[in-house]
């Protein structure tokens, strides 16, 4: 049987690392970090609170200009971490097998996915600037949307902190899914008219990676027994819980913005 070692080792040769990922390994930094999300965390929601309540009686910004670099650079960001991540997870599956690529975290060693996955976890707190642009522009900030940065700034400085192998393929689904995110933001800010399904499939895209999340879970908690299944209960809880969170908030998003609507004017016709 191949081993999830073995299929790593040639997704490497198959995926040469560049010069600037060959890096100093910041992982003896970033498992410090863990212990520092949470305040980072809290003061995210206190800005939350005071962001919307400092802008109540002032006029928004415009910030056209910001935020279209803003939205264009993680843009880029995303699809550089979706390619490089999907060719080496992506083999791993299609080599091994879909428990190997869950259960063993050997391809943590690659170089690759070693500096994807520091930029990964630090992006989360860059991506917290989202926030900032909508309360300084006074667009409507719903719940889900602090919730869900809030909580995966610390729940992947949880998983990158006790190397869990089910967090690389959150982090590859969460790539490709912010590539296509942000570049709708760009074209969004930009004022460049996109197609009407774009943002629909978007938010189709987000909740097909929570059912994915949650199906992991699953698996990894009847696989967790196995010899060299690389979890923790604690993993398998948190994840649990968040992922079916999430389905229910986006789903709910997209029921009350794509659904409802649809229903009214089907009603007015009518």
């Amino acid at each position: 049987m191949v081993t999830a070692m073995n299929v790593s080792d040639e997704a490497d040769r198959l995926f040469q690392p560049y010069n600037f990922e060959r890096f100093q390994d910041l992982k003896p930094y970033l498992e410090e970090y863990w212990a520092t999300s949470f305040p980072i965390a809290l003061i995210y929601l206190l800005f939350v609170f005071v962001g919307q309540n400092y802008m109540k009686a002032r006029k928004g910004f415009s910030l056209q200009g910001p935020l279209i670099l803003w939205s264009f650079c993680l843009t880029v960001f995303s699809i550089l971490g979706a390619v490089r991540t999907w060719g080496h997870f992506g083999t791993m599956l299609l080599r091994a097998s879909l428990k190997q690529s869950l259960c063993f975290s050997s391809f943590s060693n690659s170089p690759v996915i070693r500096f994807w996955s520091c930029l990964f976890v630090l992006s989360k707190v860059i991506e917290l600037g989202d926030t900032a642009f909508i309360i300084l522009r006074k667009r409507p900030l719903i719940f889900v949307h602090w919730y869900h940065h809030s909580t995966v700034l610390v729940y992947t400085s949880f998983g990158y902190k006790h190397k869990v192998a089910a967090g690389g393929w959150f982090m590859t689904m969460n790539y490709g899914v912010h590539a296509i995110m942000y570049f709708y933001y760009t074209l969004k800010a930009a004022k460049v008219k996109s197609p009407r399904w774009l943002p629909m499939f978007i938010t189709s895209l987000q909740i097909l990676q929570m059912i994915i999340g949650a199906t992991v879970s699953i698996l990894i908690y009847i696989w967790r027994q196995e010899h060299g299944c690389h979890t923790t209960t604690e993993h398998i809880c948190w994840s649990s819980i968040l992922y079916i969170t999430y389905f229910i908030l986006f789903a709910n998003f997209f029921h009350q913005n794509y659904i409802m609507p649809k229903i009214k004017v089907k009603t007015k016709i009518q």
